[in-house]
């Protein structure tokens, strides 16, 4: 293994341990509840979810037209229930089970 490719695993390792570990550490009740810490803490939920999102997502777009199917039935199925219903656990049921039926088709 090359010594940079080791070095960055433990970078990131360790942010990543760091950045789960001291929110739960920090006495964050002085903290205004509108606070710069408060608000930067609340957007990292929902920009963890998009990276990760862009990440999988990226590759298969970028592929055939036959294999974005599943893709897209997956996505099309959650967007549906989810405006349908209001629901995540309901949206990501059904964009699951559409996205496996069309896979299973193809």
């Amino acid at each position: 293994m090359h010594d940079n490719l080791l070095a960055l695993a433990l970078i990131v390792g360790g942010c990543n341990w760091a950045f789960r570990f001291l929110p739960t550490q920090l006495d964050l009740s002085a903290q205004a509840p509108d606070g710069a810490w408060a608000r930067f803490l609340a957007a990292t939920g929902p920009a963890a979810i998009a990276t990760l999102a862009v990440a999988s997502l990226l590759p298969m777009v970028t592929a055939r037209l036959a294999e974005i199917g599943p893709l897209l039935a997956g996505v099309l199925g959650v967007l549906a229930v989810f405006f349908w219903r209001r629901s995540v656990v309901q949206a990501t049921l059904a964009g699951a089970a559409a996205y496996g039926a069309v896979f299973a088709l193809v």
